[in-house]
């Protein structure tokens, strides 16, 4: 069998349904293969970044790796930050590049390329790769095709890097037993560490004593497929749960456990519990600088951490003196939810999160703005937008404003890019989400400087008629750059507002043939988000405009406890707004 044959066939076994390209010369053979040999459809962007983001949306709503191909050269390169992105955020993706025939390559000579487009892909993407590998025997392909699925799904999930020389496509194959449908397809889950049963009479024995209780939720538990779980495990115990940027949809926005968002900007009412709270129970967390803060010290004085954690790296790294346990998620919360366990009532520990909450609510933050309030806006949003499967944030003023205010259905997934920080994540990422959901509407929030990077992929979303609805929030700037600058340059806004400008956003929608609408007063957000939802299978285009000095807050002061963040107001100053 030739080479690109087997792999479009090796695609379709393990379950890939679509995949992301930008069509070169180098990978020619691979999508002939895939369209006549199989039922993957091709999805055509216009960039290779877009179908890189694109794969890691398709990735992590559907649990199977997204597959993302592009061409040798700039191609491959283009690919990078979004194989960064799937690596930092642990999103299982499968990288397949061309490369130039064998007969082609440079090899050990002194030179910087031989062939056309020539690119040692393999060597730049090994930092930012579980794996990075370069085929030059077509007989290990099987092998190596077999591998990199398995990795990217296993243990902290991840992306892996496959460069296939356009001679090896064409070469035949003649192991074909991987293809054998009867193969199981997924890795065996990991027990938990013999020490976990310990560990967690441990906690049990802490929590038994513990007056104010939490659990912070991290990316890891939706990386690790184990969100129904977490869910069990969190009511069976009865704790209060604070979650990371990349663990907002852990828990729908209804459940009385849920409490807010956590870090530089958190909740307020949530880090002041999270700084209040006497034991605590971290699953899936890094605890990197944006959910402590830069004083680690400050961080756990005054609770026992419980951390869970499939990365031994990370355990006891920044923050220190944790009791850790390293294991996969999964099984971890299989052990916890089978062991006994006797959750005792929290009433005044509850009680007094909801009086926190009830003092600093998310919407009382805007106090000196003029026009539309963001976080009013996430949550008018989230009132229409309750038959999506998904959120996906892009990265900017309007990424904390979504994490901290939008309402969150049982069913709904929030994907943004958290580790990499990558503007113009989420038009793309929207597309693969959307399509990993089975073509469930989807809603963007992106800002008018991320949204720009790759706004190209509208004519994506339009070419394929896909039911995304984009709210573009357009405050004319670079807004959270611009807010550093306001804080420490002075207001001197080099490149934030000097030297920055944007289109009409519905008008370039119209230009790509999507329907649109722009507001810029509260009093027209009810017109234009039934607008928007009119045709639930269409695309829309909506242009929010607020002021451009509107700052994202509350915001972790540098050097200070979680619970002193911006603007250090009193309850009563946010409740008179």
């Amino acid at each position: 069998m030739k080479a690109s044959d087997y792999i479009a066939l090796y695609l379709e076994r393990r379950g890939v349904t679509h995949v992301f390209e930008l069509i070169g010369g180098m990978i020619t053979f691979l999508l002939d293969s895939l369209h006549q040999k199989t039922g993957v459809k091709i999805v055509s962007m216009h960039h290779e970044q877009g179908a890189g983001f694109a794969a890691e949306g398709y990735g992590r709503m559907s649990g199977i790796p997204g597959v993302a191909m592009a061409t040798s050269g700039p191609g491959a390169t283009n690919l990078l930050t979004t194989i960064g992105s799937c690596y930092f955020d642990s999103t299982p993706a499968v990288f397949i590049t061309g490369q130039v025939n064998r007969h082609e390559q440079k090899g050990d000579r002194a030179i910087r390329q031989l062939g056309f487009q020539e690119t040692d892909i393999v060597a730049m993407a090994r930092p930012v790769a579980k794996a990075a590998w370069l085929v030059n025997d077509p007989a290990d392909l099987p092998r190596m095709l077999e591998e990199a699925f398995e990795l990217a799904s296993s243990g902290r999930p991840g992306p892996v890097l496959i460069d296939i020389p356009m001679d090896v496509q064409r070469a035949e194959i003649t192991d074909l037993s991987r293809l054998d449908p009867a193969k199981p397809q997924k890795a065996a889950v990991t027990p938990p560490p013999p020490k976990a049963a310990a560990f967690w009479d441990g906690f049990k024995k802490d929590l038994a004593n513990a007056k104010r209780p939490l659990i912070l939720a991290g990316g890891g538990i939706r990386s690790a497929l184990a969100a129904e779980s977490f869910r069990t495990l969190a009511r069976s115990l009865n704790i209060p749960v604070v979650y990371s940027l990349m663990a907002v949809d852990v828990l729908p926005s209804d459940d009385p456990l849920r409490v807010g968002l956590i870090g530089s900007y958190g909740n307020r009412w949530a880090n002041i519990a999270l700084a209040e709270s006497d034991l605590l129970l971290v699953l899936g967390s890094r605890l990197d600088v944006r959910q402590t803060g830069a004083d680690t010290e400050g961080f756990k004085d005054g609770r026992t951490i419980y951390h869970v954690d499939c990365e031994p790296g990370e355990m006891n790294n920044r923050v220190t003196d944790c009791i850790a346990l390293v294991s996969e998620l999964g099984s971890f919360l299989e052990l916890a939810i089978a062991a006994p366990s006797f959750p005792l009532p929290k009433s005044e520990w509850s009680a007094r999160i909801a009086e926190l909450k009830n003092q600093w609510p998310d919407t009382a933050e805007f106090r000196d703005g003029t026009g539309i309030n963001p976080n009013v806006l996430m949550h008018r949003i989230s009132d229409y937008s309750q038959a999506a499967a998904a959120y996906v944030l892009d990265v900017g003023q309007h990424q904390m404003w979504g994490a901290q205010s939008l309402d969150l259905e049982s069913h709904q997934r929030l994907l943004t890019s958290g580790g990499m920080g990558a503007m113009g994540f989420a038009l793309p990422a929207a597309i693969g989400a959307c399509l990993g959901a089975r073509n469930e509407p989807v809603v963007v929030v992106a800002g008018d400087g991320g949204f720009q990077l790759n706004i190209q992929e509208l004519q994506t979303i339009f070419r394929l008629q896909l039911p995304i609805k984009i709210v573009v929030v357009n405050n004319q700037c670079h807004g959270m750059v611009r807010q550093f600058q306001e804080s420490y340059f002075h207001g001197r806004y080099q490149s934030t507002l000097w030297g920055y400008t944007t289109p009409s956003f519905c008008k370039v929608a119209d230009a790509y043939g999507i329907a649109s609408s722009f507001v810029d007063e509260t009093t027209g957000l009810t017109a234009a988000l039934e607008r928007c939802w009119e045709n639930p299978s269409a695309p829309f285009l909506l242009e929010v405009g607020i002021a451009t000095g509107t700052n994202a807050y509350p915001k972790m002061a540098f050097g200070l406890p979680i619970s002193q963040m911006e603007p250090l107001a009193k309850p009563a100053e946010m409740e008179g707004t």
